[in-house]
């Protein structure tokens, strides 16, 4: 593991289009599904990284939280061939293991992490209903080994401020985790 920092897309960033694997319904899932009247939190995640793994009760409980109010997609890029406990199957079953529903999505090119400029697992994208990235960075200042319980503080802040119209503060920390294993 290579603890590594998000590089912090540019703020107002337009969504940018997806379409991949989607590993729990075993059918494609395009950016063009998201509801237009709902933000959007795009998570880059996958199955072995401890960060991710020390966030997903927050993963759950935000999803659950925000169910009807925010589209939420997970997508996974990392390199299959030399970890592949990331794989389409694994991300499927891990999925099943932890009820969740929302898409989980393999960038088996990687050419989605890329036009993200993410750079480690986790990292999220928050986008409001205009397609504009208004949050990226850290679910909260928790990490493993920290003793510090995962709250989705930062990320809860922003949904709340964007449901509120009130301004989200530009003064964002940037993701840590493991890197993305890229090919």
């Amino acid at each position: 593991m290579s603890l590594t920092y998000s590089s912090m897309l540019e703020l107002g960033t337009e969504l940018i289009p997806f379409d991949l694997s989607n590993t729990v319904s075993k059918k494609h899932f395009s950016s063009d599904e998201l509801d237009n009247s709902k933000p959007s939190l795009i998570m880059f995640i996958c199955n072995h990284c401890p960060y991710v793994i020390h966030y997903h009760s927050e993963i759950k409980q935000i999803s659950h939280d925000y169910k009807d109010q925010i589209n939420i997609v997970a997508i996974s890029s990392n390199d299959i061939d030399n970890y592949p406990q990331d794989g389409p199957k694994e991300m499927h079953n891990l999925w099943e293991k932890l009820g969740l529903s929302f898409p989980y999505l393999f960038d088996e090119t990687q050419t989605i992490a890329k036009a993200y400029k993410a750079e480690c697992t986790p990292e999220f994208y928050l986008f409001d209903t205009n397609r504009k990235l208004v949050y990226r960075g850290r679910l909260d200042e928790s990490s493993p080994n920290s003793n510090i319980q995962p709250s989705g503080k930062d990320i809860r802040n922003a949904l709340d401020n964007l449901f509120n119209d009130e301004e989200i503060s530009n003064d964002q920390f940037p993701s840590m985790g493991c890197n993305i294993k890229w090919k």
